[in-house]
């Protein structure tokens, strides 16, 4: 599956598994970019008591294992170190897992997906990427296109607000024309996650029947600090900057110390 950061990629292997026979068997979800190198091998295979140094003494079970009888979601998979590569796909070829510090290997049935914003093709010719397992993963592509790309912004924003609403056990507001036009002029660099951003941010700060324009606040658009009154609203301003607290706390005026207590208030 290839898709820039953002457009949803979890999502579709969270549908797609949920649509398929193994949807009542786990779904395993790693993503390679965000463990440090030397973690991504014993976080996959797992380990045995004294693997390496720093390791939990009693060992620990694989996510290769968690996904028996179910699906393996590895995203960013050309952050992958290439000796971890070697070891995947004889897993996938042998179908057994041996963890880190030897062991008897154990019998694995998953399928797996996996997922990358990078040319994985590229990476072969520069030899970042093992060309075989490169082959063993294209059985079948899916390319996700950038939100910037995508024409269905009104369906999308609706479908969005709708789960939301859900989850805060609210009433859907009623969404506005003035309000869809001001998302539409936006290139959203940061795709389908930017807007999930944005809308939890807008549905914090309506407080009648009706999303309007002024709602939509993008990266440094944000309102005036009275605005911006409880914490809720707060940690939503936090998540459409990306978790940037330094940058929320510039805008607002105050100090980071100061935005932490406004943010762990009741």
């Amino acid at each position: 599956m290839q898709g820039e950061t953002g457009v949803g990629k979890e999502e579709v292997v969270k549908a797609l598994h949920q649509a398929s026979h193994r949807a009542h068997q786990p779904l395993v979800a790693i993503n390679c970019a965000a463990l440090p190198d030397e973690l991504v091998e014993a976080e996959l295979f797992g380990y045995r008591r004294g693997a390496f140094t720093g390791a939990d003494p009693a060992g620990r079970e694989g996510r290769l294992i968690e996904a028996n009888g179910g699906r393996l979601f590895l995203d960013e998979i050309g952050d992958m170190p290439l000796h971890v590569q070697a070891r995947l796909l004889r897993v996938l070829q042998e179908r057994e897992v041996t963890p880190l510090g030897g062991g008897k290997p154990q019998r694995v049935d998953f399928e797996l997906v996996a997922a990358t914003h990078q040319p994985l093709s590229e990476l072969v010719k520069a030899g970042h990427f093992r060309a075989d397992l490169y082959y063993r993963l294209c059985g079948a592509s899916i390319a996700l296109p950038p939100l910037r790309d995508r024409q269905d912004m009104a369906g999308l924003s609706h479908a969005l607000l709708t789960r939301l609403c859900r989850e805060q056990q609210r009433e859907l507001p009623r969404i506005t024309p003035d309000f869809l036009n001001r998302l539409m002029q936006h290139d959203w660099p940061g795709n389908v996650r930017e807007l999930d951003n944005v809308l939890r941010l807008a549905l914090a700060l309506c407080d009648g029947p009706s999303l309007e324009a002024c709602h939509v606040m993008l990266s440094g658009d944000l309102p005036p600090l009275h605005d911006l009154s409880s914490a809720e609203e707060l940690q939503s301003a936090l998540d459409a900057l990306g978790g940037n607290v330094s940058r929320l706390a510039r805008e607002l005026g105050i100090s980071r110390t100061t935005l932490y207590k406004r943010l762990g208030a009741a």
